[in-house]
């Protein structure tokens, strides 16, 4: 078991990090939208030269929101799997034999795609369960639900409006586009949309950045609780090796458990009904045999 908080602390660093850089992304964002708001709503006969330059001067302060965010989604990208991996293995400690995956996925699921959209999901909810001081029959997933739901949505937003935005840039960058008043005007009417969008990713997914420093906070200090508790008791999950320690009775997983800090009552061996051994004591055999 590493209980060790170098991962956690920086994760936390990264997430305060990544936090404000979020905002500059979503007011660089503002900035391009309401821009090209202004213009289409002036008409485009009537921009000027001045109007492309801010046009292009908040392209360029948007870029280089977008590099500094995506370096350090790359530092948390890689300290996340290696910080949720540990907690995998500090989780099987706490539980043993009651996780549906094993350690590797629990790095490796975030990077696998179709997958990703629930196993890290999954792997978390039983790290969530074995890792509570109240024990697995007691725990309250509404910070881990909380910022799974908020993950996933801006991930899918964000992919939606990728994919809009990249189709309208061909189509508008390709060599045999000349486009009409009427249809120019409805590209930039869509560009102007796809940027709403974005908008919309960028503040869930700054929802969801926050979730996950509170959530690092949180299971940190939980794991960190439950390692001065005994392992939980009881057969593994869908028919997963391990359970119960040897000799102890086992329980359906789910059904209520002892307090943590008590184990159970070791079964009494019977007692002798005539005492010990000795002569005064023989036991006979039963009357009619010989």
């Amino acid at each position: 078991m590493d209980l060790r908080r170098g991962l956690s602390t920086t994760l936390v660093v990264l997430f305060g990090l990544a936090i404000p850089s979020l905002i500059f992304v979503l007011i660089a964002r503002g900035d391009q939208y309401g821009i090209l708001g202004d213009i289409l709503d002036g008409g485009l006969l009537s921009m000027s030269g001045e109007d492309l330059r801010k046009l292009e001067d908040a392209d360029d302060v948007y870029t280089t929101a977008v590099v500094l965010y995506f370096f350090l989604m790359v530092a948390i990208a890689v300290v996340w799997a290696v910080w949720f991996r540990r907690l995998r293995l500090n989780a099987e400690a706490f539980a043993p034999g009651q996780h549906r995956f094993g350690s590797g996925w629990a790095a490796g699921s975030w990077f696998t795609p179709v997958v990703n959209l629930w196993f890290p999901k999954q792997i978390a909810n039983d790290i969530w369960r074995a890792s509570s001081p109240q024990g697995p029959h007691n725990v309250r997933r509404g910070l881990l639900n909380g910022w799974w739901v908020t993950w996933i949505v801006a991930a899918v937003t964000n992919v939606i409006g990728t994919i809009r935005y990249n189709s309208l840039q061909g189509k508008m960058e390709s060599a045999d586009y000349r486009p009409s008043y009427s249809e120019i005007k409805s590209d930039l009417d869509d560009l102007h949309g796809i940027l709403a969008i974005d908008m919309f990713a960028t503040v869930v997914l700054l929802a969801a950045a926050i979730l996950a420093l509170l959530l690092v906070r949180q299971i940190t200090a939980m794991q960190e609780q439950r390692a001065s508790l005994p392992p939980q008791a009881g057969p593994a999950p869908y028919g997963m090796p391990g359970g119960a320690p040897y000799g102890m009775p086992t329980a359906p997983y789910g059904t209520p458990a002892p307090p943590y800090g008590t184990s159970p009552t070791p079964p009494t061996p019977p007692t002798p009904p005539y005492g010990p051994p000795g002569p005064a004591n023989q036991q006979y055999p039963p009357y009619g045999h010989g």
